[in-house]
């Protein structure tokens, strides 16, 4: 035993290795400890989606043992239904948030920078809001929370539709048809990354404001 603790001794001194010291687990308190958690499998369920991730590898991140992440949530089901929700709601209040007041137009410019900074801002957010969840959770789907944003929109529509002589029925094909247009603009964004988001906005609202007969050729914020 003393032999070979020399050799082992006289190895590392020659390479410079030291045994690996475990790592510390750090104290928390069950608040912290829920918030860790679900950063890191916001993270994961982003990285390798929800049947790739598992307990296991949550765990191993957040250096806990696999109890401690079944005592807050109960399994894996229930860790990613908190972190969808979580998404959906942030969304869903940043969308909201953009509709109320000003002119129209001014309106649709901001509802578009907010989805576009949710994107940049809440990458691994917004990659598991537009997989189709397994699983389900209070605030429901992405196609749900899109009908929500369109319910908004389409209120606002209506009474602009009415004021200016148009039918204020067609005012939810609109509002689907302006939800869904920046929508799948920022699933394809999220990856092109180019142009920048600001030139983005200003795009999607050329093409929603003006349609296809009135392109602006250099189309721009006025909101800056």
């Amino acid at each position: 035993m003393q032999v070979a603790a020399r050799r082992r001794a006289k190895r590392e001194t020659a390479t410079g290795a030291r045994p690996a010291a475990p790592v510390a687990r750090v104290r928390m308190s069950g608040t912290e400890r829920r918030q860790q958690l679900l950063n890191v499998a916001r993270e994961l369920f982003a990285e390798k989606g929800f049947d790739g991730a598992s307990i296991e590898e949550i765990a191993h991140r957040a250096n806990v043992s696999k109890p401690v992440v079944y005592e807050h949530f109960g399994g894996k089901e229930g860790i990613y239904a908190v972190v969808v929700d979580r998404e959906t709601q942030l969304l869903l209040d940043r969308m909201v948030s953009t509709l109320h007041g000003g002119h129209p137009r001014a309106m649709l410019e901001q509802a578009a920078v907010a989805l576009l900074s949710y994107v940049e801002e809440s990458q691994d957010g917004f990659r598991i809001l537009v997989r189709d969840s397994p699983v389900a959770s209070s605030t429901g789907t992405f196609s749900t929370l899109l009908n929500d944003i369109a319910g908004q929109v389409e209120h606002i529509l209506g009474k602009q539709f009415a004021a200016r002589g148009y039918d204020d029925k067609l005012a939810a094909l609109y509002a689907q048809a302006l939800v869904g247009l920046v929508a799948l603009t920022g699933q394809w964004w999220l990856d092109a990354r180019k142009p920048k988001r600001d030139e983005v906005a200003a795009h999607l609202v050329n093409l929603a404001w003006n349609g296809l007969s009135h392109l602006e050729h250099k189309p721009r914020l006025h909101i800056h």
